[in-house]
């Protein structure tokens, strides 16, 4: 069976809890009998977390490998019981600088090395090396690659990473490729507001990808009308759009 990819973006503010409904998702698909395994995609330029400000970026996770990472990656293995490796975590620097690497090793046989479609390239073959590494006893390939794209899409220095998911789609062909963007559905004097939301989807849209579910973050049950309006604007069935 082809690897499967779960994409999990977010949209309006940043830290809208991605992790979170990362972990959640893998443990629904671990309780049917997938095997699972998880990459954190981090668009800053330092390389690890290990010099980052915790008071700033929350608290470094250290791997078994001694890879020193964000801690959404420790989420990650006490809720799917897993164990992952610091290729399991990719910055912007550490893509830049593989792919730097590469160029002076002569990898590139001369070309000019650019962004689009040496980089994101590169980082698609990441993304499709470190799905297949068996991250639990068994021993086994993952079934299932959850993919949380840290940020908030829209940032500038998301959009190589964008580009390079958009592609990995195609790549991995049809039914093989879902996507979860998460929003924040703010409740003011009393009403739901959807306009951030429609606004973050037409975002995901004009860099090129189509979320398959919204998953809506609101400080109380979603209404009807809420779900109908989201549904409506935001080209989507309405069990498309689920209170995350």
């Amino acid at each position: 069976m082809a690897t499967k990819y779960v994409l999990v973006s977010g949209g309006v503010i940043s830290g809208i809890g991605k992790g979170v409904i990362a972990s959640s998702l893998g443990v629904l698909l671990k309780s049917i009998g997938l095997k699972v395994t998880s990459i954190k995609i981090d668009p800053y330029m330092n390389i690890d977390a290990g010099l980052m400000n915790p008071l700033e970026h929350g608290e470094c996770f250290v791997l078994d490998d001694g890879g020193e990472v964000d801690l959404d990656l420790g989420n990650y293995e006490r809720y799917l019981n897993i164990t992952l490796g610091r290729d399991n975590n990719i910055t912007t620097g550490k893509i830049y600088q593989h792919v730097i690497d590469l160029e002076r090793k002569g990898h590139y046989l001369g070309k000019t090395v650019q962004i689009v479609p040496h980089l994101t390239d590169a980082l698609q073959d990441w993304i499709q090396n470190v799905a297949q590494v068996p991250v639990d006893s068994t021993g086994e390939r993952p079934d299932i690659c959850i993919i949380e794209l840290g940020g908030t899409v829209g940032d500038i220095e998301s959009a190589p990473f964008i580009e390079a998911l958009r592609c990995l789609r195609r790549r991995a062909g049809a039914n093989n490729f879902f996507h979860c963007h998460v929003s924040l559905i703010p409740v003011i004097n009393g009403e739901q507001k959807t306009k951030p939301t429609q606004a973050a989807i037409r975002d995901v849209r004009s860099a090129g990808l189509s979320p398959d579910i919204i998953g809506c973050r609101c400080e109380e049950r979603l209404g009807p009308s809420t779900t109908d309006k989201l549904a409506q604007y935001c080209q989507v069935e309405p069990n498309q759009v689920v209170a995350a």
